[in-house]
């Protein structure tokens, strides 16, 4: 069974969420304890799994990637795990999907698509989301600004 993880703990998880590169010197004054526990708690803390891992946040404008958008996708059928492994198998496959979500609703599943402009979004869209195993039907919507 998991440990619950404290007061201290959550200052912790909120102190690396907004800055992961922080030494466990400066994490440790923002969260009033010393080194050594500190040290511990986050050792801890990605033992436990509630930390999975650290990345750098990257700025997709000026790597040429700007152009965000959300498709919606509809399966022809979910019935059975089958035709959604073979979804989930095969959209893992194609870079410029960010993260795909599955749903529950009027569609089966969300993706996030990073692409250069709408040129190229059009080609992956037409070249390999719609080529997708089980596709009824998609829905694009190009973000115009992400607030958050």
């Amino acid at each position: 069974m998991t440990k619950e993880i404290d007061s201290i703990d959550k200052k912790i998880l909120e102190a690396l969420e907004s800055s992961g590169r922080l030494s466990i010197v400066e994490l440790a004054q923002r969260v009033n304890l010393t080194n050594t526990p500190c040290s511990e708690r986050v050792k801890r803390l990605e033992k436990t799994g509630y930390i999975t891992g650290y990345r750098a946040c990257l700025d997709m404008e000026k790597l040429g990637l700007g152009h965000l958008t959300l498709v919606q996708v509809s399966l022809s059928a979910t019935a059975g795990d089958n035709a959604l492994d073979a979804f989930n198998r095969a959209v893992i496959t194609i870079p410029e999907i960010e993260s795909c979500l599955m749903t529950a609703g009027s569609f089966d599943y969300l993706l996030t698509v990073r692409t250069r402009d709408m040129r190229h979004f059009r080609d992956v869209l037409g070249e390999q989301i719609n080529k997708l195993p089980g596709i009824l039907q998609t829905h694009s919507f190009a973000i115009m600004e992400v607030v958050k």
